[in-house]
């Protein structure tokens, strides 16, 4: 790939995210009252009319630009945390699947086949139906459902390396497993890793939206991008921004997300030009 393409992935995409996370971070300065201001006199005003509402207010008169920033820290909480949490549990497994190979490799690897098996959007309404919506439920699901991805690209991993003459060399002289683990294996396949995690940041942005617009989400008084889309679905034809805003805001930050993925793969794959 070419440099210039690469210099453009790299900064359109930090552009993208870095503004969303920046202002999502800075949310608790530019909007104390956290999106929850009604003013009722100006309900559905519509964007680019008025100076305090620049992109307009719901039906309850809150302001949208306002509830769009502070609805993002639910989403990319849930986006980030969800996948820390699957990365640090699939790579534990896939290493100890991958390196120890027998039972273990044969135990643990049924139970990510069992896992794929299952289909995700009947689980996720059963699994809250059950235990109920929640930002802490919301991310242990995922958590649970998403583990096995990292799992099974550790394992492969870890198999295509464990014979290389470097490990072999570590056997030779002694080295412990827990030292090979972390000093050999884990930085030789960090690449992947860190590629995937960048790409299900943004797929779990997409599916705690889905799950919110459901009502399987978030709490509904929580400001959240689903929940947003959820409440302008009914006035589309009569106020549209209540729902076009937040969906942009998720459009842009998946797609800044997955355009950094893209540059991070090329970038760490070594036979790249």
């Amino acid at each position: 790939m070419k440099p210039n393409r690469l210099s453009f992935e790299l900064w359109f995409g930090a552009l993208l995210t870095g503004t969303i996370f920046i202002l999502v971070l800075c949310s608790h300065w530019l909007f104390p009252d956290g999106g929850e201001a009604m003013d009722l006199a100006a309900r559905l005003m519509r964007p680019f009319t008025s100076w305090s509402h620049i992109l307009g207010t719901d039906p309850l008169g809150r302001d949208v630009l306002a509830r769009v920033v502070v609805g993002g820290r639910i989403s990319l909480i849930v986006g980030v945390c969800s996948v820390l949490g699957a990365v640090i549990l699939g790579t534990f497994v896939g290493l100890i699947a991958g390196y120890y190979r027998g039972f273990w490799e044969m135990f643990l690897m049924r139970c990510v086949d069992i896992q794929l098996a299952l289909p995700f959007i009947l689980i996720a309404i059963t699994f809250i139906s059950i235990l109920g919506g929640g930002l802490f439920n919301i991310i242990f699901f995922m958590v649970i459902s998403q583990w096995v991805q990292y799992a099974r690209l550790v394992r492969g991993q870890v198999l295509a390396l464990r014979d290389r003459e470097f490990i072999q060399a570590a056997h030779a002289m002694g080295v412990k497993d827990r030292n090979i683990i972390w000093h050999h294996l884990l930085p030789n396949l960090s690449g992947s890793v860190i590629v995937l995690v960048t790409l299900n940041v943004a797929n779990n942005i997409l599916l705690e939206s889905s799950l919110t617009f459901l009502g399987l989400g978030a709490d509904p008084m929580t400001p959240s991008w689903g929940g947003m889309l959820a409440d302008g679905r009914t006035y589309l034809q009569t106020a549209w921004w209540v729902s076009v805003f937040p969906g942009l805001a998720i459009m842009c930050c998946v797609l800044g997300l997955n355009v950094l993925g893209d540059w991070l793969r090329d970038r760490l794959d070594p036979t790249s030009p």
